[in-house]
């Protein structure tokens, strides 16, 4: 990408020049046009957030991909606690024969996409220091290690994650 004078004219150049490769990268990602486009949307939504950062990048494609890998991977989390909430429900209703209504179901499932929405906003450690010790199950001692961090820093992660959440729903 040539310089450019605007991360304005930087993003509509990006945006031209490797829009069409980026579904196309995606779709054979996914599997699936729609999600594909959804994702390449996603992504110049999130780099339209940080437009200074265009101006001069040497490797537009993979700042592009690196970018979309973020998305997808954000994607597959929500996937994932959706379909654990859902089989968890399942399970439920299978041993109490009683079955949630659709709005408490919606009202999970929205609660989960906040929750979800929270994470994402959260440094990337944070994030990952949580998802290994109250998803994965892991012990804080394991996730240093893991991580390479300090047992100390595992609880400082933890405790901003959790004081996000705390913030969201009111606990």
């Amino acid at each position: 990408m040539t310089r450019l004078d605007s991360p304005s004219s930087a993003l509509s150049e990006l945006y031209s020049d490797h829009h069409g490769w980026l579904r196309g990268w995606l779709r054979k990602k996914v599997g699936c046009g729609e999600l594909a486009a959804d994702i390449a949307h996603d992504t110049f939504v999130r780099i339209l957030g940080a437009r200074d950062l265009l101006i001069g990048i040497a490797e537009p494609r993979a700042f592009l991909a690196t970018t979309a890998r973020r998305l997808l991977i954000d994607h597959s989390r929500r996937q994932r606690i959706e379909q654990v909430y859902l089989s968890e429900l399942a399970a439920a209703h299978a041993s109490t024969c009683e079955m949630a209504s659709p709005e408490a179901v919606l009202a999970a499932v929205d609660a989960l996409h906040e929750l979800v929405r929270v994470f994402e906003a959260l440094p990337e450690k944070a994030r990952e220091a949580f998802q290994l010790h109250y998803v994965d199950g892991e012990s804080q001692a394991n996730v240093a290690t893991r991580m390479g961090i300090s047992i100390r820093m595992v609880q400082k992660y933890l405790t901003r994650a959790l004081l996000c959440c705390h913030r969201i729903f009111d606990c």
